[in-house]
């Protein structure tokens, strides 16, 4: 390689990546306008916008953190870069139960609780809490690169927000979409709480199936063998089902059984829903611990029984049971039931088990007074949006799980028996009982006007709050410049497992409150796995720390593993092996940079003469425009991981181990050559590092940065059209030239020289020729003979042939004896490699190549002698005409050489 410019060998993150983004922010290259002179909101252009997924504000950065930082930046990165006034709101979730679960386990440290402490004062603490660690995240998410605009950064416990938060309940309120009331709810005894689905995991662990016997209240020797996993739920049984069409039990269906021990009669029902197969074919029914009991006893109008405490101990309905844990009482019962004959068998059984995500403890289904959002109408409305074509859901294949879910939705459990989060606004009047819903504190029953109100104890599910994120970050309910301006924002990015939780209900709020769709789509990425596809987790050991590995090696490494492994909602395999290989992909950049700026040193400041291109030169541009007219295409449709599969592709194998290589030759023979070269080497230089950008911004925006010092330096001739831009962040996104004539016949012409300099590496590998020894070469060239001789100073320096015992011939009448022969596309090639030849092997080598060309041959007859070529365009149809005439001259000269043979 030539001189490097001043460059060290190795490109140095460390230096670079914190020193940059703080250059980013505080040149302001982070805002819609990206210049300090222009307003933010220029009505002539519309906007791009993304609202970020706000994680946890007491949260630790992890790979899923990672995967949406850098998806969500490379889009606006890329946005940006089209001249796009592009916009990504930061912020952070109070998230009510992690955060409180925190601090009160700060508080259990010091021997205290919340209740000992009193709500004033724990808040007082929670909040010092959030100050002290709540930046951790942010600053862990500005490492990543995120170029979020933080002077927009929200809470969701903002003031702005909270306004947003109240005017929202109030209004579902007043519509008739909020009530309070009994229903079955998830129930975390640790934690005190309701629970969403969301902060519910289940596991597959081991347990028992019990067998037991319900007996008949009007006959005791006859019983209906019912199964559980859950004896201690018996205590709230209030009938035993039975399938309508089982013979078995139809007798006793409209008779009364007894509960075990209680002996408390209840019903023998009929339901369709029982499965006549699992069990007995029997089903107890518990309507208040059981969510499809619950459905069951609806439809029968069963009475439900509560038989826990808030802490799953067993309350005043469990009779002789009272006091005891749920599964002492599982124990205790079980025995009791054995003594009194009523047991039949045990056998294991695995179980899906419910644990809350928090508090790891098992969670109850239980029938609860609480909060609901009566969710069917908003819903309506979500489901039209995606059907009409508003929203679209990227992989389409979702499209059919969010209709699944939200035709068949329940009601909305909002309310949390929590301290930390947004209050709900309601008060209940001590002397008229009625209750007051108000968009600010009341001090009067809005009813009899009495000053003795309390407000509600609970707080509402975070991810109320979250749900109205778009447009509350903005300004809502107040009509304010940004939310005119940014809303509705453009793409909604996470990852596929809170299409419900999160995503489908900022659908509903943003509809319900904006009368817009908050997003025209829904990007879901996949979830990250270890190499081998298994889910991580710290009890497996296989967790990768996103900090630690950008310490080891660097932020873009991890990125572009990240984006380049990615497809809109798949699962990806990671693995350190591959972030070590695109950390050595970052020092390819970085060295093609040094060569490049080596050879800027070297080139004339100006030509002498109108541009003479070489092969080289025409197909690395030719190839250029491909990739930018292939890269557009991807992302428009959302396909980044194969748009960065290909720019590596070109940067690696196209630019980097080919045409350098080749300029290495073109720069020592100066002059004109050597300028057009360095043009050339500046130019393709620039593009892929546009082009790389969004993908990896730090490596990229350094060497950009030096790349622009050098070529100003050289002159006006090494500028790109348009001058060079203040930043590459803010520079212009590269654009592919209209197709030329000549693009496709020059990547022709480069791709059968590069299949010959690799056909002769290859046999020399295979044969052991020493590395770096040059041999003679005989090429037989045909009608591409003027092509190979205007090459054959590259093909000599990158095949190792001896220059002057190089020769090349348009044909060949009388065959090289002692020589081996190889066929490329129809170009023989001979070498004088006999002495090392096996003539078996050489044979055997020749009859396969000959058989696997017969049936392309084959192949292509079939295609051309078919439908296809009276159908499809001509210029497809000959091309693949030929490709058929390459190989049968191919097939020809191979019969040739096993002849000669």
């Amino acid at each position: 390689m030539n001189q490097p410019f001043s460059l060290p060998k190795t490109y140095d993150f460390a230096s670079v990546e914190e020193k940059i983004y703080a250059h980013w922010e505080a040149s302001g290259y982070f805002k819609p306008s990206n210049d300090p002179r222009s307003p933010d909101h220029d009505p002539s252009r519309r906007p791009f916008v993304i609202s970020i997924p706000p994680p946890n504000v007491t949260g630790e950065l992890h790979l899923g953190h990672a995967m949406f930082v850098a998806m969500e930046d490379l889009m606006i990165r890329y946005h940006r870069m089209k001249g796009v006034p592009t916009l990504w709101v930061p912020g952070t979730d109070h998230a009510g139960i992690a955060t409180q679960l925190q601090v009160e386990k700060a508080l259990a440290r010091e021997g205290l609780s919340r209740e000992q402490l009193g709500r004033e004062e724990f808040l007082r603490r929670t909040w010092a809490w959030k100050e002290k660690y709540g930046g951790i995240i942010t600053r862990q998410i500005r490492r990543l690169g995120a170029s979020c605009d933080w002077s927009r950064e929200r809470f969701t416990l903002d003031e702005g927000l909270s306004r947003a938060v109240r005017e929202a309940f109030v209004r579902l309120y007043e519509k008739g979409l909020i009530y309070r009331g009994p229903r079955m709810i998830n129930w975390s005894p640790g934690l005190k709480t309701a629970v969403s689905d969301l902060e519910v995991e289940y596991s597959e662990e081991p347990g028992t199936l019990y067998f037991f016997k319900y007996v008949l209240a009007d006959n005791p020797q006859e019983y209906i063998p019912v199964a559980t996993t859950r004896p201690e739920t018996i205590l709230g049984d209030t009938a035993v089902a039975v399938h309508p069409e089982d013979d078995r039990y139809r007798a006793y269906v409209g008779r009364k059984v007894l509960v075990p021990i209680l002996n408390r009669p209840i019903p023998v029902i009929a339901d369709e829903y029982v499965d006549r197969e699992f069990g007995t074919g029997a089903l107890k029914i518990t309507p208040a611990h059981d969510p499809n009991d619950y459905q069951i006893a609806l439809r029968h109008n069963l009475e439900m029984i509560n038989i826990l405490t808030p802490d799953a101990a067993i309350n005043e309905n469990g009779g002789p049971y009272q006091g005891l844990d749920r599964f002492e009482c599982r124990k205790r019962m079980w025995e009791d039931m054995r003594a009194a004959g009523l047991v039949i068998k045990e056998q294991p059984y695995t179980l899906n088990v419910p644990r809350s995500q928090r508090g790891g403890e098992i969670v109850e289904p239980m029938i609860s007074t609480q909060w609901f959002v009566r969710i069917q109408p908003l819903a309506r409305a979500a489901l039209e949006a995606v059907r009409e074509g508003r929203i679209k859901i990227v992989p389409e294949r979702f499209t059919k799980v969010y209709y699944n879910w939200l035709e068949n939705i329940e009601d909305w459990c909002i309310s949390r028996q929590l301290w930390w989060g947004h209050r709900i606004p309601v008060w209940y009047c001590d002397e008229c009982g009625e209750i007051t819903v108000s968009r600010d504190d009341p001090t009067h029953c809005a009813h009899c006007q009495s000053s003795h109100i309390h407000q509600d104890e609970d707080v509402l599910d975070t991810w109320f709050s979250s749900g109205l994120w778009p447009f509350s970050t903005l300004g809502w309910p107040e009509d304010t410049p940004d939310l005119r301006y940014f809303y509705p924002t453009s793409v909604l990015e996470t990852g596929y497992d809170i299409l419900f939780f999160w995503v489908a209900r900022m659908i509903m709020f943003g509809l319900e409150f904006t009368g817009k769709p908050p997003f025209h789509t829904v990007y879901l990425h996949g979830l990250i796995r270890d190499e081998q596809g298994q889910k991580m987790s710290k009890t497996k050991g296989n967790v990768i720390d996103p900090l630690e590995v950008m310490d080891e090696m660097g932020t873009d490494a991890l990125r572009f593993t990240l984006l380049v492994g990615s497809t809109p909602g798949n699962d990806m395999n990671l693995s350190l092996k591959k972030v070590e290989a695109n950390r050595n992909f970052a020092n390819k950049v970085w060295n093609a940079g040094r060569f490049v700026l080596g050879a800027l040193a070297q080139a004339p400041a100006q030509a002498q003469a109108a541009p003479q291109w070489t092969l080289a030169d025409s197909w690395i541009w030719a190839r250029l425009q491909q990739l930018l007219r292939d890269v557009e295409r991807l992302f428009t449709n959302y396909q980044y991981g194969e748009a960065g599969r290909q720019i590596y592709d070109f940067f690696w194998s196209e630019f980097a181990d080919w045409y350098v290589e080749i300029a290495k030759l073109q720069l020592a023979e100066g002059g004109d050559r050597a300028f057009y070269t360095a043009q050339t080497l500046l130019r393709v230089l620039d593009a892929s590092l546009r082009l790389l950008h969004p993908f990896t911004p730090f490596v990229t925006e350094e060497l950009w940065g030096h790349l622009k010092r050098a070529a100003q330096e050289k002159g006006e001739a090494f500028s790109p059209k348009g001058g060079w831009e203040e930043a590459l962040i803010i520079a212009r996104w590269p654009e592919a030239q209209p197709v030329e004539g000549w693009e496709e016949q020059k990547i022709a012409d480069f791709n059968l020289i590069q299949e010959v300099i690799r056909a002769i590496r290859n046999l020399r590998t295979e044969k052991k020729v020493t590395p770096g020894k040059r041999i003679p070469a005989t090429i037989v060239a045909g009608e591409k003979l003027t092509v190979f001789q205007q090459q054959a100073a590259a093909i000599a320096a990158l095949a190792y042939l001896q220059p002057d015992h190089l020769t090349m011939l348009a044909n060949l009448p009388e065959k090289p004896e002692n020589q081996i022969a190889i066929v490329v596309a129809g170009i023989e090639i001979y070498l004088p490699l006999a002495d090392l030849v096996n003539v078996e092997a050489e044979r055997a080598r020749l009859q396969n190549e000959l058989a696997e060309v017969e049936k392309q041959i084959e192949r292509l007859r079939g295609l051309l002698a078919s439908p296809f070529a009276e159908k499809a365009p001509p210029p497809v149809v000959e091309k693949e005409r030929q490709k058929l005439a390459t190989f049968e001259e191919t097939a020809a000269r191979l019969r040739d050489q096993l002849q000669n043979l």
